[in-house]
């Protein structure tokens, strides 16, 4: 049985899609990244927080996209979030983003830890640790 993902809820809006009411491909990656934020901030841990306490801030290093099918107009997706693999300085993550069950984008991402002024940084223990800890994996 596959560990639980964090899920975030994500109305599609008209701001969202192109003219003919679909979803424009790189808002997926918006969608994203509102999904991260959620999750860390769901462990303890803000981009802003990060950034004034820690010195750190995360940085997408790559992301492989599989479109699937496409989102439109007022469309309640989730957004799935798994943790595959925590580093030293970074993180491996897979997220999906469904409606009513049904897979429309499938990522995976390389997420660096830097510092503030853009060098390779390690993550905080604690920040690490709630990371590895936080079951949001994939199975093993």
């Amino acid at each position: 049985m596959s560990p639980p993902a964090h899920r975030t809820p994500i109305r599609v809006y008209y701001e969202d899609t192109d003219a003919g009411g679909i979803v424009y491909y790189a808002n997926y990656l918006k969608f994203a990244e509102r999904a991260r934020s959620e999750m860390l901030r769901e462990l303890g841990f803000d981009n802003p927080g990060l950034m004034a306490q820690k010195g750190v801030a995360l940085a997408v290093r790559r992301v492989a996209v599989d479109y699937l099918r496409p989102a439109r107009l007022d469309d309640l997706l989730t957004v799935e979030t798994r943790v595959l693999d925590v580093k030293g300085a970074s993180l491996d993550l897979a997220q999906a983003m469904t409606r009513d069950g049904d897979t429309l984008v499938d990522m995976t991402l390389k997420l660096a830890c830097i510092s503030l002024v853009g060098r390779p940084a390690r993550f905080p223990g604690p920040m690490r640790e709630a990371l590895a800890a936080s079951g949001f994996g994939a199975a093993d």
